[in-house]
């Protein structure tokens, strides 16, 4: 156990390598109560959602989710977020544990300056415990706990409904790893039961209980950002490559400087990396091209599925084609990547 964010969090139950594989093959159980979760309610929420993210809201309906960085005037990342569309006038999002505070004071200062005087902003993080299934097995082991069959839940949408028959949950088909799954919302007094429950009907199939260790490899091999390694306050989406999440046929905070960028690139540029010669690529580590520092790994780690050191970095954007071979200095050796 580790204290994260304020949360005392598991690192692995029985190891990362075997709970990474068990969410690969089978299913995993993650506790995330961490995650925060912040509303925002009132006639003037939509207009409000749009102008701090740089995704478009308008283009889902209610029962959806949305993945979006939230940007400054400067096109920094205040936090990565799914937001969740109950109706046109209440949006859930969901943010990082470490970030909570500091998105919801971001948000009543432009609350503030923007004048929505109508609108609610709630930080409801203490009202929501989240479990969060995930892995080929998940629609098996959810079928008998949920009200409804939960292959019917499309991905990134949401089901308001009961599970065991009682305990009223927000679950959606979303994760962080790469497979199938799904995330639970609910009352932090029902988590303990559901858990069990999942654990139970999970037994079958090979069900886990997966630490922090393997969420952020699962992540990393899906190259999923992680604040604070590739994006930051210092760090854009479009530098992050995450450039599909921007879009510029609405107006945001941030909107005129990623436009620049997009148009006339970036210096740099987020790349995932894979080893040859042996070595696990760790955050901070230089990575060279022909012998002169290019940039420097964001995240790395050791790859159970691919038996490799895997990782992400920034580099000189000329270097990002696929297949560019460049050395990673790990303690003072240049190993090719």
């Amino acid at each position: 156990m580790v204290d994260f964010a304020g949360w005392e969090m598991p690192v692995q139950y029985t190891g990362v390598i075997d709970e990474h594989l068990a969410v690969r093959s089978a299913c995993g159980l993650f506790d995330v109560s961490h995650m925060g979760e912040i509303e925002v309610s009132g006639d003037s929420a939509i207009d409000f959602a749009q102008l701090v993210m740089t995704n478009d809201i308008e283009r889902v309906t209610d029962g959806q989710c949305q993945y979006s960085p939230l940007c400054r005037e400067d096109g920094s990342v205040v936090d990565d977020t799914i937001v969740y569309r109950f109706n046109i006038d209440r949006y859930l999002f969901v943010v990082n544990a470490s970030n909570t505070a500091k998105v919801l004071d971001w948000f009543k200062q432009v609350q503030k300056k923007e004048q929505f005087p109508d609108l609610v902003i709630e930080d409801l993080s203490g009202i929501y415990s989240q479990i969060a299934i995930q892995g080929p097995k998940s629609v098996e082991v959810m079928k008998p706990l949920l009200d409804i069959d939960p292959g019917q839940i499309k991905t990134f949408r949401f089901h308001m409904g009961l599970l065991l028959g009682e305990i009223e949950a927000v679950v959606s088909r979303t994760g962080y790893t790469g497979e199938d799954g799904f995330e639970i919302y609910l009352d932090p007094s029902d988590a303990p039961a559901v858990w069990q429950a999942l654990m139970e009907a999970g037994k079958p199939f090979g069900i886990a209980p997966i630490g922090l260790g393997a969420r952020d490899t699962l992540r990393l091999e899906m190259g999923y950002p992680l604040y604070g390694h590739e994006l930051s306050d210092e760090i854009t989406p479009i530098e992050a490559g995450l450039g599909k999440y921007v879009k510029f046929t609405k107006d945001f905070l941030g909107r005129e400087v990623l436009e620049k960028q997009a148009a006339n690139g970036t210096e740099r540029a987020l790349v995932g990396i894979k080893m040859i010669d042996a070595g696990i690529p760790r955050a901070g580590y230089e990575i060279h091209s022909n012998g002169k520092k290019t940039g420097e790994v964001v995240s790395g780690t050791s790859s159970p599925s691919l038996k490799a050191g895997i990782g992400t970095g920034f580099v000189a954007t000329k270097l990002k084609a696929p297949g560019t071979e460049v050395e990673v200095v790990i303690r003072g050796r240049a190993a090719k990547a």
